[in-house]
């Protein structure tokens, strides 16, 4: 049997990096081993797979070849064994179909008008000539977006509660240092209220009883009513007829109470900045949005063509996910001449397809015109991952990017705070922007 080119790095070393340096690490690795590499010394090791060929093996055989959900760790903790993340198999295209329809077609564009009311309410906080956190201001945008979206819940005791509960909940993992918990599962001991595990527990079960008490309180309901997820989601059935189990529509909720808010939050910060660090993109853009007819539906701001490139591109350069899901093989397979045995775990790697000069000349350039001169190819652009485990609310999250940032642009003059360029750092799973990065709002524009 042969493998690729394996690293011998010891592990510790290895984590420290992984955690406080994670693109040196991918680069690093990529730069002096190539397209296909792993770590450890068995016959089933971890490989890192950065080749566009390679990418598309796996994407397209992975329902017969591969476990894609891996449970157990600080995941399952996080979001519950029922996650769609973590499901296999038949169950995990029941789940799948199930979740599906809010997030496509008229139920999709329903949010639209709930996403620009959001933002004009949040960012009428920002004042002339000073500096905002960035990423608190999208945060409170994502999270507010989702839980209404979600729930339907648009005030009240349990709506802040839950807002306040999942700002805190998040905040364990907003540095590097903080992370450390992950990726150590001796860290991760409850010890009371004075453990930092034992307060992520605390908070978690604070969380899950609001969300259960909510789902008792539907089921009480003789008849549900509402454009929510979870309303839509307890009225779905399987092809047998049955509904989902409380603990589904739970773990299921969490799941995109996270995914659905941390990771655009990230990427809209990360557009914001693009946007003023490269002159011309705002100037484009900007011009782009003069040309729209002021009462113009939201809908055709989410079809202009340059405003979906900038936002292809911002999630192109620094995707938040670095890799896509993890491949568990279980069958012997050959890929890009290498023979691996079941086992053997698989990383497409996100980032460094994203990077590579063949694909993408100058990669390091913030370019949004690449995505008007040519069509990527689904194992050349996947920020959301690809094949089975693609993420279920791209569209809704795509959406979300473009009228968040056609409604702040509309309203406000922007600029940087400091020209020193941006660099990414860990956020829990996650790659974001630094959580101080700060603008200033420098003018309020006419209402459009």
């Amino acid at each position: 049997m042969t493998l690729p080119p394996s690293i011998s790095t010891p592990r510790l070393l290895r984590l420290f990096k992984l955690i406080f340096y994670p693109i040196d690490y991918l680069e690093d690795y990529h730069e002096k081993y190539g397209d296909i590499f792993c770590f450890g010394q068995s016959e089933t090791p971890f490989v890192y797979v950065s080749h566009p060929q390679g990418i598309q093996d796996i994407l397209t055989k992975d329902k017969n070849y591969f476990r894609t959900g891996i449970r157990g760790g600080f995941l399952s903790t996080l979001l519950g064994d029922n996650s769609l993340l973590f499901l296999q198999g038949e169950r995990h295209q029941r789940e799948r179909k199930l979740l599906t329809p809010p997030f496509h077609g008229e139920r999709l564009q329903s949010y639209a008008e709930l996403i620009y009311t959001i933002t004009d309410e949040v960012s009428e906080k920002l004042e002339i000539n000073q500096r905002f956190n960035v990423r608190a201001i999208m945060q409170d945008i994502t999270l507010q977006v989702i839980l209404k979206a979600v729930f339907g819940l648009t005030q009240g005791e349990r709506y802040q509660q839950l807002k306040d509960l999942l700002k805190s909940w998040l905040s364990f993992f907003d540095s590097p240092a903080n992370a450390i918990i992950i990726f150590f599962s001796f860290l991760q001991k409850d010890w009371g209220d004075w453990s930092p595990w034992g307060r992520f527990l605390q908070i978690k079960s604070q969380i899950d009883n609001l969300i259960y008490t909510e789902i008792y309180e539907r089921r009480q309901q003789e008849n549900y009513i509402g454009n929510d997820i979870l309303t839509v989601l307890m009225l779905a059935r399987d092809e047998a007829g049955h509904p989902m189990s409380d603990q589904e529509l739970h773990d299921e909720l969490i799941t995109l109470l996270i995914a659905g808010h941390e990771t655009t939050a990230s990427s809209l910060t990360w557009a914001l900045y693009w946007i003023h660090y490269c002159p011309e993109v705002e100037e484009k853009l900007r011009w782009h949005f003069s040309t729209l007819d002021e009462n113009t539906d939201l809908l055709n701001v989410v079809k202009l063509p340059y405003l979906d490139a900038v936002c292809s591109e911002t999630l192109r350069i620094y995707p938040v996910i670095v890799t896509a899901f993890l491949r568990i093989l279980e069958t012997p397979l050959e890929l890009m001449g290498y023979q691996f045995k079941p086992g053997t775990v698989f990383a497409p790697a996100i980032y460094l397809v994203h990077h590579r000069e063949d694909i993408y000349p100058n990669s390091k350039e913030f370019r949004p015109e690449r995505f008007l001169e040519k069509q990527f190819l689904p194992y050349e652009y996947f920020p959301f991952g690809g094949g089975s485990r693609r993420c279920i609310g791209m569209e809704l999250a795509k959406m979300e990017m473009k009228i968040v940032l056609f409604t702040l642009l509309s309203k406000y003059q922007f600029k940087l705070s400091s020209s020193r360029p941006l660099k990414p750092v860990r956020r829990g799973l996650t790659i974001a922007p630094p959580s101080s990065f700060k603008m200033i709002m420098t003018q309020k524009l006419a209402h459009k």
